[in-house]
């Protein structure tokens, strides 16, 4: 007889208000992250991963009856469990190492004192793997990039072999002996990064001169802004196109500057001005490579400034340059001798890879450059490879001081390997800010890097930093991120252990735990877009770490994408290297993995594709499919809101913004099958309660279809097989349909929840949204709903004018209501009002006003109508008002948190109906 599975809290319940809110949090936090010592694509936030390795591993005290033998004794330590990740989550709490030992104790009792080591065979950023070892666990790395790889060592590799270690530069004083965690590592990059840019100055100090100020003081340059140019198409004309998204500098505060740009005759000289009048408006007309000529006003075509770039004939003019004067910015205008120095020849020792002809996520090739060293001016290609020939002569002083230090020669090696390692990150933060994708923000009078999201954009104007100076970007504000990251790195955890290969054939230890951020279907370029550093790292570390740099470019043929360009454009051939590589990966887990706790996935993919079906997601689809096949069944998910938002109705806009974590176990031999009529009664008894939870759980509007597959699916995979009519098994595909199906009439039966005026406004709203119709339909519907047309038009929400009815939008609604002395008040009133002042007024005014109408209204169903408005918006297209609606949603966390600090007026006395006849 085998011993039953032991739920883990993962599988039952988790605080995941806390767990979002600081995931969330956490990605405004920048200085001393550890996730910002190298780039990554979709890092998942640490406070999640830490949340979920914790819940993955201790046991739910359901499992515990022995200790817990009541549900009143259950839910005391289930809290107790809550209250210590809540704590644990917190970003201020990362070095707390009486909590993570308190954390590490829980894990031991759950574990039998031998907790397993923990897998991530897509280990990307490292977060995953980085977590484990800080809850005390020995961590598995692997992925087949290259450059996650040297991320994961320099993560969870490097930093316990030399924990508490002695800086060994020559200038760092010896009497100092205690240099806790990585903090004698992150000495050591920092001074020897120092030196790196002292001879870098000598070397290449001549190429950035200082400018001359108006009143002939010279000052230290720090940017220099760029603009593209073609020649005008205008056979009359000829002359110079400068390609400028925006003539403004800053927009700082009593400090407005931009650029004038003067003709004189077919020149074009560009003045700075300091006023509060603005420029003028650009060049660029709106998408594309669309641009107006500034002497005779033609405008360029997308497919001749594509043809002119193509053909060589793109050329670069200098606009402004910034300088640096009692810490304030100078704008000036551009100078021979300014020019000239940037004049410079291109580098022969750099590499002519070329960039993927695939403009999903590349436009630069589509305009002739079509190299990753296009990417740079001939200066930035200068400064760059002398930073990188200087890594490995860094590497050469580092082993010759270490053995003055008193190392032998393997560990000086070995040490002197890690410092070239961060100092090679350091290189790649440099290029992402000192190249020609980089852009200037005026708001904040500040370059902004290459990678702002998941590809390589066409940029038109660009500042050119200069990396000697000292601002971000630059060689010593790189070297600073770098060593404050460096700072967050956990040395007193379990060892870390990082391989490269193929997550289908690397083998995990034998009976791990697997927690992993699997690649989204086609949504990221890992591969191609790593390239743009992994040319500087392989040129800086090939000789230190040739056993991960040994390939020309970062490896593409295994990487699991389902990336149709790689198949000769064929989406099914793409689909199926994803699905198998997915399969043969999951299988090898399962086989592989401790049958005592179950697997954890984050994924996260927007159902988006729509066929005579229904909508669905291939992504989605396939990496059930693939679940499915490697023989696992879902047991819970958890929608995790882990992206960054805004505040306002930015928090709404309708981008999914959770990642769902997948809890999975292999299933059983003996599963049962069952029928498609079986499988909707089963999915109608349970995904209702499930949809409560989700929403209780503030996961977003937006992302509420593709949380509700999560308990859908635990349905659907806890089957051997469902089988249709015709006696077939039903595809995954089918199944997410009726998920979908069962989805939509349980948010239609939440209606039932709604008063009478509510239901006649969503009835309204669903067939004419904001438009004017015929009053005598209102007549008709006001019926049918039980309330009348002179009632809604005296509760504030309709209008009924001259033969004309429509329902009230929220932007015209009164600005003074008081849902305290409002008579008839309804739900959809006061739905409509929080998020008028949320969108107008922000987070602290929409949670007064809601913590007064929680005085007269259920908020649980003004929170059922804000998700059952964004569903109708959704499948209508009216994107504007979904966003208003989904912002609602999102922020309902927040909003009932800022809410119980609100002093709310007194009840009002009486009671109000909301009868027809009022």
């Amino acid at each position: 007889m085998t011993n039953p599975i032991r739920r883990k809290l993962i599988e039952v319940a988790l605080p995941l208000d806390a767990i979002n809110r600081e995931s969330a949090r956490e990605n405004y936090i920048y200085r001393g992250n550890p996730s910002s010592i190298h780039k990554w694509w979709a890092q998942r936030p640490l406070a999640a991963a830490r949340a979920v390795l914790f819940a993955q591993m201790v046991d739910d005290p359901s499992a515990r009856t022995a200790e817990f033998p009541t549900p009143e004794l259950q839910d005391a330590e289930r809290k107790r469990l809550f209250a210590l990740i809540e704590r644990l989550v917190v970003w201020e709490n990362i070095g707390d190492e009486k909590l993570l030992q308190e954390a590490h104790a829980e894990i031991l009792k759950s574990t039998n004192g031998n907790p397993p080591p923990v897998s991530d065979p897509f280990a990307g950023g490292g977060s995953i793997p980085l977590e484990a070892q800080r809850l005390g666990l020995e961590a598995h790395a692997s992925d087949l990039n290259p450059v996650a790889v040297l991320i994961n060592k320099a993560l969870i590799e490097i930093p316990p072999k030399f924990a508490d270690h002695q800086p060994v530069h020559p200038s760092v004083d010896r009497t100092v002996k205690h240099w806790p965690r990585a903090t004698g590592l992150a000495e050591d990059v920092r001074r020897y990064g120092t030196w790196m840019r002292e001879e870098a100055a000598s070397r290449i100090g001549h190429l950035y001169p200082k400018v001359v100020l108006p009143d002939g003081g010279q000052a230290d340059a720090i940017a220099w802004i760029w603009a593209r140019t073609v020649t005008c198409p205008n056979p009359a004309c000829r002359s110079e196109v400068p390609l400028v998204s925006t003539w403004w500098l800053s927009k700082k505060k009593n400090r407005s500057t931009w650029i004038k740009p003067v003709v004189h005759g077919k020149q074009i000289e560009f003045e700075i001005k300091t006023d509060k009048s603005g420029p003028s408006d650009p060049p660029k007309k709106g998408r594309g490579a669309k641009f107006s000529c500034l002497i005779c006003n033609d405008t360029t075509s997308d497919s001749y400034v594509k043809e002119e770039a193509v053909a060589g004939n793109m050329g670069a003019r200098l606009l402004a340059v910034v300088a640096e004067v009692d810490r304030r910015r100078v704008y000036l205008p551009a100078a021979t001798a300014q020019i000239a120095a940037a004049d410079v020849e291109r580098p022969t020792d750099v590499s002519d890879a070329l960039m993927p002809i695939n403009p999903r996520w590349f436009s630069p090739p589509a305009f002739g450059l079509t190299k990753f060293t296009d990417l740079f001016t001939n200066r930035q290609l200068v400064a760059l490879t002398t930073f990188s020939d200087l890594v490995g002569e860094t590497h050469e002083r580092v082993v010759a001081d270490a053995l003055i230090a008193g190392l032998d020669r393997s560990r000086a090696q070995s040490y002197a390997s890690a410092i070239a390692l961060y100092l090679s990150f350091v290189l790649s933060k440099a290029a992402d800010y000192n190249c020609s994708g980089a852009v200037w923000y005026a708001k904040e009078d500040r370059p902004k890097n290459l990678f702002a999201r998941h590809a390589i954009p066409m940029v038109w104007d660009f500042p050119e930093v200069n990396p000697l100076g000292t601002m971000g970007g630059t060689w010593e504000g790189s070297i600073e991120v770098v060593t404050r990251a460096m700072d967050g790195l956990v040395t007193w955890g379990g060892k870390g252990v990082v391989s490269q290969g193929n997550a289908a054939d690397v083998r995990v230890p034998h009976g791990s735990v697997v927690s992993t951020d699997p690649p989204y279907y086609d949504n990221i370029g890992y591969a191609d877009l790593s390239d743009f550093f992994y040319l500087w790292l392989r040129r800086s570390l090939g000789s230190i770490f040739a056993d991960v740099t040994g390939t020309m470019l970062t490896p593409k043929a295994e990487e699991l994408v389902a990336t149709p360009y790689r198949f000769g454009g064929s989406k099914k051939r793409a689909e199926e290297h994803f699905e198998r590589g997915f399969v043969r990966t999951f299988t090898r887990i399962r086989e592989q993995h401790s049958p005592d706790i179950p697997i954890t996935v984050f994924y996260a993919f927007k159902q988006a594709e729509s066929d005579d079906s229904g909508t669905a997601s291939t992504g989605w689809e396939t990496m059930l499919n693939g679940l499915m096949e490697a023989g696992l069944m879902v047991t819970a998910t958890w929608p995790m809101r882990t992206e960054r938002t805004g505040r306002s109705i930015g928090i709404g806009t309708n981008s999914l913004a959770s990642s769902i974590v997948l809890a999975c176990r292999p299933r059983p031999e003996s599963a049962d099958a069952t029928t498609r009529r079986g499988l909707i009664t089963t999915l109608k008894a349970e995904l209702p309660i499930a949809l409560r939870h989700l929403q209780q759980g503030s996961v977003a509007p937006v992302d509420l279809a593709q949380a509700a597959i999560g308990p859908g699916m635990a349905v659907f995979t806890r089957y051997s097989r469902v089988v249709e009519a015709d006696g077939s098994d039903m595809n995954i595909r089918t199944a997410l349909n009726l998920i979908n199906q069962v989805l939509d009439e349980t948010l239609s039966e939440q209606e039932g929840d709604f008063d009478s005026d509510t239901r006649f406004c969503v009835r309204w709203f669903t067939q004419f949204g904001w438009n004017r119709e015929f009053s005598g339909t209102a007549d008709t519907l006001s019926r049918a709903t039980n309330t009348s047309t002179d009632g809604l038009q005296r509760g504030g929400v309709f209008r009924t004018v001259a033969g004309e009815a429509w329902l009230i939008a929220p932007e015209d609604l009164p600005a003074d209501w008081n849902p305290l002395t409002d008579d008839r008040i309804c739900v959809w009133e006061a739905a409509m009002h929080i998020s008028r002042v949320l969108t107008e007024h922000g987070l602290d005014a929409a949670a007064t006003l809601m913590a007064r109408a929680a005085q007269r209204v259920d908020l649980d169903v003004v929170k059922e109508l804000a998700y059952r408005l964004y569903t109708i918006c959704d499948r209508k297209g009216w994107t504007q008002t979904a966003i208003l609606f989904n912002a609602l949603g999102t922020s309902w966390g927040e909003l009932e948190s800022a809410g119980r600090s609100v002093v709310a007026s007194a009840p009002v006395q009486g009671a109000f109906t909301f009868d027809a006849n009022n």
